[in-house]
């Protein structure tokens, strides 16, 4: 074993120990300059004198190449450090836009910071949590993941680790690439991408380097009725010898289901409601897309309208982005750059279409002709309300579009004065989106005197409206945005580092610097309840709040072996500027946090390391600042609680039903703290093998959080504070809601071991690598909601708080290089665990029952082939799930409108196929 490292005198290694593996405190510019300086010989497995005192993952390019990732989130998403994101298709169904997130060890998006060659970004939102769609992808050199948080360098907010995405640099020529990808089921799903990347200038001959990367990535949507597994609400399946009909399906159907409420005479005040169909009465049957819902009771005889059968499970989506740099050598020992990135992400979410409430008039034609026949004599004469849930069926699927714009600029200088590296920069960053309505939507003047002058009849079926209503429905589609919102960030950041003296040991280095930070949130609503009918006003903001913070560390190498680092920070963040209520809201914030750490290397092939700190986050200005405004719907169905019924049945819905839910903010919230340790090695016992494992424990306090509508419904009279009442924008009736308000929820605890091992072996018709790595999460626990003291977990299990945390997830990559041929052979595993609980009708009994179903193990296998034709073009062919496994069955109800499997955990294309061209020039 060969090992040689080529340190410059003025170097600045062991100052870095926080990131890139190294020391600290050189910052982003350094981490580039490290992998120069740097220089292993006789083994291509990384050696161990890269090795820090925290654990840092790196992908290089070829790497990410191998991983057959067509985006930054997949190849984020499927590293086995990775849980608890937001992914893109759950824009199927929410506002998300198709936002996608980082978030590592499960912690939470909001805990994970990312950063773009080492500085901030603008998030999506009034948080933390980082639209990855706002990474240039064909511009990344290199990817490294710290998975120790709390960082003294970046920001005491990174409690779960930092991502750092370092953009190529310093390139001369260029590169053209193409993508194109294919589902074997059809060609629904298909994908690709075209980028060219092109630099000038070599800053070691020409004093400058100009570089432009430009890409273009198309998907395209996937339905739900293009797959098997998730093509209907009305799921069959069969669990413990027993055979069950899941029903997710919609009382909003057409023909429309009443609801007709009266006083039923047992007080003055109380009421009764009763839900029925009437073509169902009328006919026996509910129509097309239609079933008698399996969650019917005996006043609720409702018709289930089979929504998922009109959804996207992927949407459609375009991305364009450009990345530049421009660098010129100011001097010897400086370099002044200018840095800009640009991204476009137009995304068309399809789901069902609009669920909406119709109010009744006692008298009215739709009321003597469809409500009254099927009441009682007393329950006509004693009638306090009627409406119809209907599926605005004959206006097609409510398509939203969101287009989001991620813009990034930044101007710095780095370098050396005298005995001091350094690195300053000026950023200006946002993220902006325009969420518009292009289909499916109801102009509320328009609908309105349709059903005022009876030109609308809501108890026919889907296409029997007359030709001169459905003339009028073709021209009462809104189309047009409802809001745009934005969040800018604005900031500066310097820092330094230099050698202070030396010991028999080596050199003590230390690090000073800071930071400061702007955040601006605006959001302004673009239409309004009186522009669509059933719509709630988006809420407007307009808020901002300054953050900044100093921090220092001193690294000590005690003896040749053991390297001592100490790093602190301290951090203010202001309370949050409400411009619109001209107030400050919240309080202004300020702590100190602090991070030891230390590296032992008793032997060439062995290494020790270790690290304890501590972290601090506030909450985000929405978290504070936002009032209760609309959000949509409860994901799962519910019989009205018992005790909410007692106080105003007339706010129930009939049966099972999903309820309103609003949501807002708490000026009252904490900053979340944190403490967490790593300990880890590394062994190296020859050149072809190595193999290591850190184990790490982040505990969080006051963690900023909500309670979940499963606890809430579960146990009404505890949460009874978080119902209220809502005035539905339809039928204008009061009804009851559910309330989600931002509370310091109490206490969380993850722990678990990142471990890997790698393999290498020569031989004579080429080289075998091999690279075995996972997670294995020991804590997830958490406490409930409301409470300091009552703790739950989510380990292998559907937790309340609508996630699962995985014990396994582990990755297997083989590569066989052979000349101008590589082949790589990639496996992804996780396991099972105890799903969601649900109520589904068993067909032998017919009866319903409450269960949880065990839901699998998945597991994997990706090939991609290489072919490295010339020098200057190479060929690639993969195929993705090569045993074309369906995701498997779950019951659970929340993330979205996807039915029958759980998007987050598993893929829904199947056998995919993909070819990658690239010429370099």
């Amino acid at each position: 074993m060969v090992l040689q490292e080529k340190i410059c005198v003025r170097s600045v290694r062991f100052a870095l120990s926080l990131f890139a593996g190294s020391a600290m405190f050189a910052g982003h510019a350094y981490a580039d300059e490290q992998i120069q300086k740097v220089e292993i010989t006789g083994s291509a497995i990384k050696r161990i004198n890269v090795e820090g005192a925290l654990p840092v993952q790196r992908l290089t390019q070829e790497q990410i190449a191998k991983t057959g990732a067509t985006s930054v989130a997949d190849l984020i998403q499927a590293l086995p450090s990775m849980q608890g994101f937001t992914i893109a298709a759950t824009a199927a169904g929410t506002n998300s836009g198709g936002r996608v997130s980082a978030s590592i060890h499960n912690i939470g998006e909001s805990y994970t910071l990312v950063l773009l060659n080492g500085r901030r970004i603008a998030p999506q939102g009034s948080g933390s949590a980082i639209n990855l769609n706002a990474i240039p992808m064909s511009a990344v050199e290199r990817v490294e993941i710290l998975t120790d948080g709390a960082s003294a360098l970046y920001g005491s907010d990174a409690i779960a680790g930092v991502i750092n995405f370092i953009l190529k640099k310093n390139l001369q020529g260029g590169s053209i690439e193409a993508t194109l990808s294919q589902p074997g089921k059809s060609h629904a799903g298909d994908s690709g991408n075209f980028s060219a990347t092109y630099g000038f200038g070599d800053l070691e001959e020409n004093r400058y380097n100009v570089m432009l990367s430009v890409r273009h990535d198309e998907q395209r949507q996937l339905k739900a009725t293009d797959r098997d597994f998730a093509n209907t609400s009305f799921r069959p399946f069969s669990w413990n010898g027993n055979n069950y009909m899941w029903d997710r399906s919609s009382t909003s159907s057409i023909p429309g289901n009443v609801t007709a409420t009266y006083k039923d005479g047992k007080t003055p005040t109380s009421t009764s409601s009763i839900a029925f169909n009437p073509y169902l009465k009328t006919n026996g049957n509910c129509g097309p897309m239609q079933l008698p819902s399996y969650n019917n009771t005996a006043t609720a005889q409702n018709c289930g309208f089979d929504s998922t059968a009109t959804i996207e499970i992927v949407p459609e989506s375009r991305r364009d982005s450009v990345f530049g740099k421009a660098t010129w050598r100011a001097t010897d020992s400086i370099e002044v750059f200018a840095e800009a990135a640009y991204s476009r992400l137009d995304l068309t979410a399809r789901i069902a279409p609009n669920a909406t409430s119709i109010a009744v008039a006692k008298g009215s034609n739709l009321y003597n002709g469809y409500v009254r026949p099927y009441l009682t004599a007393d329950q006509d004469a004693n009638l306090t309300a009627a409406s119809i849930s209907y599926r605005t069926y004959d206006w097609g699927t409510r398509n939203s579009q969101t287009i989001t714009e991620s813009k990034n600029f930044v101007i710095g200088a780095e370098g050396e004065i005298g005995a001091w590296n350094f690195g300053t920069g000026l950023t200006w960053s946002q993220n902006a989106i325009d969420e518009r309505y292009v289909g499916g939507y109801i102009k509320n003047a328009d609908f309105r005197s349709m059903l005022a002058n009876n030109q609308f009849n809501p108890f026919l079926p889907a296409g029997q409206q007359s030709d001169a209503t459905k003339a009028l429905i073709a021209n009462s589609v809104f189309n047009g945005s409802i809001r745009e919102a934005s969040t800018t960030l604005k900031g500066i950041d310097a820092r330094a580092s230099r050698e202070l003296f030396q010991l028999p040991a080596g050199a003590v280095q230390v690090a000073l610097g800071g930071d400061y930070r702007n955040y601006h949130y605006e959001q302004s609503a673009n239409a309004t309840s009186s522009d669509i009918y059933g719509f709630s006003t988006p809420a407007a903001y307009d808020m901002e709040r300054n953050n900044y913070g100093v921090f220092g560390e001193l690294q000590v190498p005690v003896i040749k072996s053991l390297e001592v680092s100490a790093a602190a920070r301290y951090d203010t963040i202001e309370a949050v500027k409400n411009h619109l209520a001209n107030r400050d809201m919240g309080h202004k914030e300020s702590a100190s946090t602090y991070k030891v750490s230390a590296r032992w290397q008793p032997t060439q092939s062995f290494l020790v390391r270790g690290s304890y700190g501590t972290g601090f986050k506030a909450p985000s200005m929405l978290d504070i600042g936002q009032p209760l405004v609309a959000a949509g719907f409860t994901s799962a169905s519910y019989d009205c609680p018992p005790n909410l019924a007692a106080e105003n049945q007339a706010y129930c819905r009939a049966g099972k039903s999903q309820y309103y839910v609003v949501s807002g903010g708490n000026e009252n919230l904490k900053p979340e703290k944190s403490k967490q340790y790593t300990v880890g090695f590394r062994f190296e016992p020859s050149t072809t093998w190595y193999v290591q494992a850190d184990l790490w424990d982040v505990k969080i306090r006051d963690a900023v959080s909500s309670v979940s509508e499963a606890q809430i419904f579960k146990d009404p009279v505890l949460y009874r504070q978080l119902f209220t009442t809502f005035v539905n924008p339809g039928s204008g009736q009061t009804e009851w809601a559910k309330q989600t308000l931002s509370i310091n929820i109490g206490h969380t605890h993850n722990q678990g071991i990142d471990w890997e091992t790698g393999y290498r072996q020569k031989f004579g018709f080429g080289t075998w690598t091999n690279t075995l790595n996972g997670t294995y999460l020991m804590k997830s626990d958490y406490t409930e909601a409301g409470t300091a003291d009552k703790w739950t977990n989510s380990m292998n299990y559907f937790g309340i708080d609508d996630n699962v945390a995985f014990r396994n997830v582990v990755r297997l990559t083989s590569t066989l290089e052979t000349g101008a041929f590589s082949n790589s052979l990639i496996v992804n595993y996780r396991n099972g665990y105890t799903d969601a609980s649900a109520t589904a009708y068993n067909l032998a009994t017919n009866k319903n029952e409450t269960l949880r179903i065990h839901v699998p193990s998945y597991m994997t296998f990706d090939w991609q082939g290489k072919w490295q034709a010339t020098k200057a073009i190479s060929l690639r062919a993969g195929v993705k799930n090569l045993a074309d496994r369906n995701p498997p069955l779950s019951l659970r109800s929340s993330s979205g409108h996807q039915v029958g499997y759980d998007p987050r955990y598993a893929d829904p294309m199947g056998r995919t196929f993909y070819m990658t061209g690239n010429y370099s020039f």
